[in-house]
């Protein structure tokens, strides 16, 4: 599959939200203002406010894994736009969780936890006029995924600039995290990288300087 030929040109829109700073990313064609929200992890209103100031029309909300500083704006932003959410299946077990968890109520205090309406389980998503390339990587939790469409891959907390998403959380594992790290290093040098936290980079400056690729090369 060619993600380039996937979906019209993209524009990418990040806003960092949350108490553990989680990037929240627009995807959106600039022509027709379809939009995907992709991991609103805190502050519906300042989401919803941006869309609003673009004009866009949300047509879908995705999450590239369960963890609540990824998905704690998902109710909100539904009711706001009546548009579905998104999320691998092996990640969904654990929101019924989150309430009982305790480290969850300390960030975020009483939330209710999302409910997905679909499962993501091929290998491309569509919403409306967007599709990606999923590619599903397990490790920092098992239903983790990335996202690929034009030149960038949402890489959630799977890959960061100079590191990698955390194991030692329940579900992690460190094994099938540099599994998944095989999956994205053979992308395009050039493709932009989207992270959960941190800046953006690309796939070429990972395979220079980030320790753990290095470790897998």
């Amino acid at each position: 599959m060619n993600p380039k030929s996937l979906s019209a040109p993209l524009k990418v829109h990040c806003i960092t939200v949350g108490e553990l700073q989680t990037n929240c990313y627009l995807i959106f064609e600039e022509k027709t203002k379809t939009c995907i929200i992709i991991d609103p992890g805190a502050e519906g209103e300042k989401i919803e406010k941006e869309t609003k100031k673009k004009n866009l029309n949300v047509v879908g909300i995705v999450n590239t894994h369960g963890h609540p500083d990824h998905i704690s704006a998902d109710n909100y932003l539904k009711k706001v736009f009546s548009c579905p959410v998104y999320i691998h299946p092996l990640d969904a077990e654990m929101l019924d969780e989150l309430k009982n968890n305790i480290v969850s109520f300390l960030y975020f205090g009483d939330f209710e936890s999302p409910h997905p309406d679909e499962f993501i389980k091929d290998k491309s998503l569509k919403i409306g006029n967007i599709e990606f390339e999923v590619i599903h990587t397990p490790g920092h939790t098992p239903g983790s995924i990335c996202l690929i469409a034009n030149n960038f891959v949402i890489t959630g907390d799977t890959l960061f600039c100079g590191s990698v998403g955390r194991c030692d959380l329940p579900g992690g594992d460190e094994s099938k995290l540099m599994e998944s790290l095989k999956k994205l290093i053979v992308l395009p040098g050039d493709y932009a990288i989207y992270p959960g936290h941190g800046p953006q980079c690309t796939i070429s400056d990972e395979l220079k300087h980030n320790p753990f690729i290095a470790e897998i090369l």
